[in-house]
């Protein structure tokens, strides 16, 4: 489950650019399916009236794709908010992230074997 301010807008962000569609919508949340196995989503209204905890909490999401330069073009073309660009890091990992309209970290990977290997 993801607590945010708007569920409506991560629910657009997820079903427009991450394949995610609506399995239920009420006024406080919105939950989301993919039918390839990946994971279910719950998106629930942040209550603001409960205190804040200890200190300030970043949401972050990874999810593995199979090609993630033909992600990346995609993505881009729909006008995704893509906060760290195409990237390939040497332990072996291609990754971007995005951020949807609630500051959910989304970062897709792809599992490429290490430079040199």
């Amino acid at each position: 489950m993801l607590s945010v301010t708007d569920p409506a807008a991560s629910g657009r962000f997820f079903t427009t650019h991450l394949g995610y569609r609506e399995v239920l919508v009420d006024e406080d949340s919105v939950a989301l399916a993919r039918d390839d196995g990946a994971p279910d989503l719950m998106l629930c209204r942040r209550d603001l009236e409960l205190p804040p905890g200890p200190g300030p909490v970043r949401v972050a999401l990874s999810l593995a794709v199979t090609d993630l330069a033909v992600e990346d073009e995609r993505l881009r073309r729909e006008g995704a908010a893509v906060t760290l660009p195409l990237r390939r890091e040497p332990w072996g990992e291609l990754l971007l992230e995005l951020t949807d309209p609630n500051g959910v970290l989304v970062r897709l990977v792809q599992w490429l074997p290490p430079a040199g290997a």
